[in-house]
This record gives C-alpha cells, structure tokens and sequence, in this order.
C-alpha cells in the first residue's frame, strides 16, 4: 500500500529532513519503492517532481533537499504498485489545471470496481496511466469543475462539501485515504490502512502533527519541529504535517476514520465526518 506526506505552513518552510525520512519508506524501511513523487506549490502554479524507481535511493530526493524548495503547501507519495504499470503516468501525485490554477492529488489504497462504476461520470477529464487512483482524481475534478466555473473562486464550505461527497463514495470501493489541494486549501481525507503491526486493513489511516513558533523577531527561540527547516523571518511559523504513519519521535494525531479536513497556513480550519479514531 502506497503512503503519504503532507505540509501546511503559514510562512514557507522546506521538508527537508522530513522528506528524506519519508523517502526511507520507499524501498527500505517499507515496500513502497515502485516510485515517488513530491508537489511544492508557488502561489497557483506547481513543482513538482516524479520518479518511478524507490524514492530511498534516489538522487532527486537527495536534489530537493539541496534545492530546500520553500512553500506553504506540499504533498508527496511513494509507491507499492498494485494496478498499472510501473511508469511515470503511474507515479503520484497526479496535477491538473482547473480554474486558473494547480490542482493536485495523491491517493492511497486499493478502489475495487471503481472505475467501472464511475467511467462515465468524469466528464472530459481523462487518466493518463492506469491506476484507480489517477481515474479518482479525474472524478473529482469532473464534480469540482462547476463550482470553478465561475468568476469568483468557489467558498471553503461548497468545496468541502464536494470533496467530503467524493471521500464518502470512494469508501464504498475500498481503502480511500488521500490528499488533495487546489493551492489554496489542503484537503485530507483519513480512512484506513494495512497496518504494519496487525497486518490487518484498519484505522487510522492518517496522522497529523501541528506546531506553532514564536518568530526570532520576538527574541523567542522557537520550538523546533524534528524534520523541518522553518522559514522564521517574519511573523510566526504554524505548522500542520500529515502522514500515513508518524515521522518523528513527536506524538501525532490519528484523523479519524472517514473524516475530511480542510488546513491553509498550517492551521485546521475545518473538519466533517465521522471523527472516529
């Protein structure tokens, strides 16, 4: 089962060392290492960057690091092929543009019949690979697109409401944990996942670790986040990371089972669902 990385930062910040204890998880502390794939957004516009070999040796990992791209919202995905091939349109997270912006996606779990049920509902959005994960993306972006066919950009409450009918329906097809962000909003939906202890599919299937700093400005040293290089030159940092398993030492929080999140500048602005952990 593939896994998942996620920031939301006030004040830009690299992952550094988070991403490359992340990557670790892509071929040698776990499975996961038929590919990877990191999103650091610039205002509506995307990097981002896909491999298909294990994230855990390779050199683009080790390029972001150099590099330490700032941003405010990123996502990131490793790989344990189940449906398609091992190749770059298989490799997450998927972006598409919609509304003058970036949209990007990155699922992990397996959606039984999914496709079949809902080939005719994504509108002229179309997979480039094989995976029910990129197909799932391509639905939401079919339900996403009226309410971004306006002038204006839609409000927080119509845009969690679609992606909370959308996380309800991939429930019915199987393990539906992901991360979705339109540059705006980072969006989570926490399900469940094949547990590493149990080797059962059970909650939780995502956890979160939020932090807030104080600025230097403030002659306040702030309290370090392990894996994080915050940018602190103004104002304060708040930080909310999300992962399939935790990443530090630091204690995480289960999202609940079934339960949608909505973060912008680190902070949790709005949840629905069942909450259940």
């Amino acid at each position: 089962m593939c896994e998942l990385l996620a920031m939301s930062s006030l004040e830009p910040a690299t992952l550094s060392i988070a991403l490359e204890t992340f990557s670790e998880r892509g071929g040698l502390r776990a499975p996961h290492k038929d590919g990877w794939g990191a999103a650091f957004y610039a205002g509506r516009d995307v990097r981002r960057l896909r491999d298909t070999g294990a994230a855990s040796h390779s050199g683009g990992i080790r390029f972001l690091r150099e590099q330490e791209f700032r941003s405010r919202i990123v996502l990131a995905h490793v790989r344990q092929a189940t449906r398609g091939a091992i190749s770059l349109a298989n490799t997450q997270p998927f972006a598409r543009e919609l509304g003058g912006r970036m949209h990007v996606f990155a699922h992990n779990g397996d959606l039984l019949g999914f496709e079949e049920k809902t080939s005719g509902a994504i509108g002229h959005f179309r997979p480039l690979g094989e995976t029910d994960s990129e197909h799932a993306f391509c639905l939401l972006l079919a339900r996403m697109k009226p309410l971004w066919d306006g002038s204006d950009a839609p409000s927080l409450e119509a845009r969690m409401r679609a992606v909370s009918v959308f996380a309800a329906l991939l429930r019915e097809f199987g393990t539906a944990n992901f991360l979705y962000s339109d540059s705006e909003y980072l969006f989570v939906h926490g399900h469940e996942r094949t547990q590493e202890a149990s080797g059962k599919i059970e909650p939780p299937g995502l956890f979160t670790l939020c932090r807030t700093c104080p600025s230097k400005r403030e002659g306040n040293h702030p309290r370090p986040i392990e894996g994080l290089k915050l940018g602190l030159d103004a104002g304060h940092q708040r930080v909310t990371l999300i992962a399939s398993v935790p990443l530090t030492t630091e204690a995480w929080e289960p999202v609940g089972t079934g339960e949608v999140l909505a973060l912008a500048d680190g902070r949790i602005l709005a949840r629905t669902g069942t909450g259940s952990s």
